[in-house]
């Protein structure tokens, strides 16, 4: 989840995301760990990760572009600024969830 997120923060999270299946499938199966606790640690880390820089996530790309039409400038910085540590406290929450539902 960690690392999917911090990942996905810098590379675009559907490339990402597509990198990691057969990777998490190799690693589930050697481990034999239940796949299904993988598959939803990839998912929120991706999804969430995308979250915390402006080029994580392509949506973010296309909001910073409709704002610079209509005049306001949004920089990395600044978002990073907000935006990461929102992530981080996503990832926290997520954290507890996946804990909470599969290792308890």
């Amino acid at each position: 989840l960690w690392v999917g997120a911090i990942l996905s923060a810098f590379v675009d999270n559907i490339p990402f995301v597509a990198t990691m299946i057969p990777l998490l499938q190799a690693l589930g199966e050697l481990a034999g760990m239940p796949m299904e606790s993988l598959w939803w640690a990839l998912s929120l880390g991706a999804c969430l990760g995308g979250n915390g820089t402006l080029i994580g996530a392509s949506a973010n790309v296309i909001v910073a572009g409709i704002a610079e039409r209509y005049g306001s400038h949004i920089t990395f910085v600044e978002y990073l600024k907000i935006g990461f540590p929102l992530m981080l406290l996503s990832v926290v929450v997520s954290t507890a969830y996946l804990y909470l539902v599969f290792w308890r």
